[in-house]
Formats: C-alpha cells, structure tokens, sequence
C-alpha cells in the first residue's frame, strides 16, 4: 500500500510523534494505521522502561478546586528539566492527572495509574505519560498526589508552579484563607501547632539542646531553663501557630487567626522536587553521553 502524505499526517495528529517515525511505523504495517499506532505505542512503552531510572527531579505543581470550592486535588508530575515542564502537553497532562484526582479522592498514587485521562480518551494515566517519555525522550513520573476537602474555607495558593499549598480554615474569609497559604508556601511550616510535631523529632531537638547546654558550664537548674527555652523557639519556628507571619513580622499567625476568630484545620504544600537527590554532571561529559547514546 503506497504511503501518502495524508496518511502520515494523520498518525501524526493521533500520536504525536514526529514524521519519519511515522512514516516508518506505517511502512512497517503496510500502510495500516490501527496497526502502526499499536505498534508506536509498544515501542513507547519501550523507551518509557529505559528511562524509568533517569532522575526526574523537575515539574510542575498543579491545584485544583470543585466549583463550590469545598473540594480541592494538589498533584506534583515530574520530568527532567524545566523546559519540558513548561510544555503544553506536559501541563495539559499535569492537569488531567489533577482533575482525576479531584474527581475520584480516594483513588491511591498506585490505583491512579489505570484511571482514564480525560472524557475523551481511551489511554490509562500510565499509558499516557509513556507515550508522553517516548515523546519527549524525558522520564516523567506522577511522584505524590493529596486531597482535601472542608466544610468551612479553603485557601489555594501557587507560586508560579512550582510551589502549591492548599489550607483548610474554619471562620475568617477567603483573603485571610490565601494569606495563611501564601504564608504556608513562603515559611514551610512542619505542621499546624506543635501537638503535631513528631515526639522522636521533639525528644531528639531536646537531647541536642541539653548536650549543648551542658557545655556552658551551668547549674542544672539554668541549664534546664536554656533547654526550655531552645525548645519553645524550636517549636515557633516550625509550626504555623508560632510563625511570625510573612506579612507582617510582628504578628504570629496564632495571633493573625485569632482576631479573626478563625482556626486552622490542616495543609497541603507540594515544592517541586522537594527531597529528590538532584544528579549532577560536568556539561562536557553531558553533552557526550548524549552524542554516544543519539
């Protein structure tokens, strides 16, 4: 079967891939479509597996809000550098995979992978984001995903996207509900208040500050007093309630909520590549491996 212009622009428009890729996969089939797009898919599937170790430490944070606004999905989609996370498909991908979970909270990071993306596709979520790697000739990965609903307000905040908090606030007002968001994502605060502190994380600060201490010389009365003393700024500086707020240094945000007669329930705050070790090499050698692996 001869292999036409059209028919190759047309697998073009239902695969994405480029035109000699194409043009191959149909000479391949003898000009059957149906079975050049099975057979792009497998290879995609292919690829996706040898760069599934690649470290994907960039990406993009996406929120998400039902229409009541009761409701909220806050994804992190990672890939390997940040001009693939400024791409159109990588987003439009990052945002399906968000209104999945927005749509189905209970679905788990494992279970999300054989959702369907979007209304109008017959693709698994993992299906996807392997033609998407076969594509862009990046690993992607779907690395955390987080739901959060409420019965008073919620406040959203994003730092271009690359920083997401979504906060959970009885009383007070959508303002102050993205202030505290905003002031989430600026001094990333461990927790809420300082019952939520880990007590192996709690007794290990008080250990170091009894050992540091100690070495002052001190009775044990005073040096009992420094350790207090160490641990209660310890607890200011990590949790939201004993923050200075970023607006205003000279107010706690325990203070700033309290004049608002309005409580902090919980948050969610997603950076981007947060904890991920980044791998790093000499351009040269870069640029080298990439010539011997093209």
């Amino acid at each position: 079967m001869a292999i036409t212009a059209a028919l190759v622009k047309e697998l073009r428009e239902r695969t994405g891939a480029g035109m000699m890729e194409c043009k191959k996969a149909l000479v391949e089939t003898d000009g059957d479509i149906e079975a050049a797009i099975e057979a792009m898919r497998k290879s995609g599937m292919a690829k996706a597996d040898k760069k599934a170790g690649r470290v994907a430490a960039e990406g993009v944070i996406v929120i998400q809000t039902d229409a009541a606004a009761k409701n909220a999905a806050i994804v992190e989609v990672n890939c390997e550098t940040d001009f693939v996370a400024k791409g159109d498909d990588f987003i439009n991908f990052a945002n399906g995979v968000c209104a999945q979970v927005l749509a189905d909270p209970a679905v788990s990071l494992e279970s999300l992978n054989d959702k369907k993306i979007g209304t109008d596709s017959d693709a698994t979520i993992d299906e996807r984001r392997r033609e998407m790697i076969a594509k862009i000739g990046e690993n992607m990965s779907i690395r955390r995903i987080a739901t959060m609903s409420t019965s008073g307000t919620l406040g959203v905040y994003l730092h271009g996207s690359r920083i997401g908090v979504v906060v959970d606030m009885e009383g007070g007002d959508n303002d102050l509900a993205r202030d505290v968001a905003m002031h989430v994502a600026a001094s990333k605060p461990l927790c809420v208040n300082e019952s939520e502190i880990d007590p192996t994380i709690l007794a290990k600060e008080k250990e170091i500050f009894a050992a540091q201490a100690k070495e002052s010389g001190k009775p044990d009365n005073i040096i009992e007093k420094m350790v207090e003393g160490r641990v209660k700024k310890y607890v200011n500086e990590v949790t939201l309630l004993g923050q200075a707020f970023v607006k205003d240094p000279d107010t706690s945000v325990a203070d700033l909520l309290n004049k608002a007669n309005a409580t902090v329930i919980g948050f969610q705050r997603f950076e981007v590549g947060e904890g991920i070790e980044k791998k790093t090499e000499n351009f040269a050698d870069e640029v080298m491996a990439q010539v011997k692996g093209s």
